[in-house]
């Protein structure tokens, strides 16, 4: 999908992406079940999960090439803070959605389909989404690229792996930086807080809905502090930030629900740090080769990192409980590191702009 979007437009592949992402989830909601059509139930199951996941593969990248091509330079920030806090919200609406589900319904009437529900609204709401693109334009850069007939004149995957390996690499550290830190932070702590210091369920879906509507802030503040003070700046100090409040927080939220509240919604304000993370990938590589450059860097880490963080972080639990903190503390060290290592000029090796993400 990335490659074509070099190739043939922005545009067209963001709509297909969400084209991709809407049918197959529709199509989850009113499949037949294992005893009306035996074993081709979980066979189509799996056919739109993985068309789900070449969909989410390419729109995520797509959304930040994008918008950092429409919106100006100097707003680029913001424009995909905003992306990031909206992916954030997402997660809220479906954590909601499922709650409203099995607060409802009984376990008997989920079964009997209920669990039908989320993926239909999802279908439909991605349906709407898809015709509501219709109306975007394609991105002035790219028209531009067109006009000067300076397209990748190579496959657009292969001049990314042989020409742009550092920005390869520092994307793929910002995307691990990215997924586990919202994996460990949002997802994986609620569980952890039951099993450690015995909350109700209710009390940490309560802090945990207070974290993700903390995370969205600091996504939008994290992309205003890029815009304003650079990437390395804002890396630097919100790591910093981050390391501090996970430390506390996980250390001592045991204390009552009040503190857990405090403590969970200030780290999830310093996970926000990654919202300046779409802010390096979309500089990281030119124009021609920008949407295939983000999605592979992407997807690659996403795949690794994403998927093994939840295994490492169980694994490491059975050697300390307080595994989750060690790794969010590592995750900001990696996050120190790669500000530091803007700063000292990685941004002119991997073909950034000068200046901006080194300030």
């Amino acid at each position: 999908m990335a490659h074509f979007g070099d190739l043939v437009g922005r545009k067209k592949m963001f709509n297909l992406s969400i084209l991709l992402m809407a049918l197959p989830t529709l199509a989850i909601g009113l499949l037949p079940t294992y005893s009306s059509v035996g074993i081709v139930a979980p066979l189509l199951l799996l056919l739109m999960r993985i068309l789900q996941g070449a969909a989410i593969g390419g729109e995520v990248p797509g959304a930040w090439v994008f918008v950092a091509e429409h919106v100006p330079e100097k707003r680029i920030g913001i424009a995909c803070g905003t992306l990031t806090a909206g992916l954030t919200v997402g997660i809220l609406l479906g954590s909601v959605v499922a709650t409203l589900i099995n607060t409802s319904l009984t376990p008997q009437g989920i079964h009997d389909g209920g669990w039908r529900i989320p993926f239909l609204l999802g279908g439909v709401f991605g349906l709407i989404a898809m015709y509501l693109r219709r109306w975007l334009q394609e991105t002035p850069i790219f028209l531009e690229m067109q006009q000067r007939k300076a397209l990748a004149q190579e496959l657009p995957v292969k001049a990314v792996a042989l020409k742009h390996q550092k920005a390869v690499v520092i994307s793929m550290l910002l995307t691990w930086l990215l997924s586990a830190g919202v994996v460990v932070v949002i997802l994986m702590s609620p569980v952890w807080l039951q099993k450690h210091y015995g909350f109700a369920p209710a009390i940490t879906l309560q802090a945990n809905s207070i974290a993700t509507i903390m995370l969205c802030i600091g996504c939008l503040l994290a992309g205003l502090a890029a815009d304003r003070f650079g990437a390395s700046r804002t890396f630097i100090v919100g790591s910093l930030l981050l390391a501090v409040a996970s430390w506390a927080f996980y250390h001592l939220s045991g204390a009552s629900p009040q503190r857990l509240f405090l403590l969970y919604g200030t780290v999830g304000l310093c996970v926000g740090v990654v919202g300046a993370v779409p802010y390096v990938m979309v500089r990281a590589f030119p124009a021609e080769v920008r949407f295939t450059g983000i999605s592979f860097s992407y997807n690659l880490s996403y795949a690794i990192f994403g998927g093994l963080t939840p295994i490492a972080v169980t694994m490491l639990m059975g050697v300390s409980p307080m595994a989750p903190a060690w790794y969010v503390l590592a995750l900001s060290l990696m996050g120190l590191g790669l500000g530091i290592w803007l700063r000292q000029g990685l941004t002119a090796s991997a073909g950034l702009p000068e200046g901006e993400l080194q300030r």
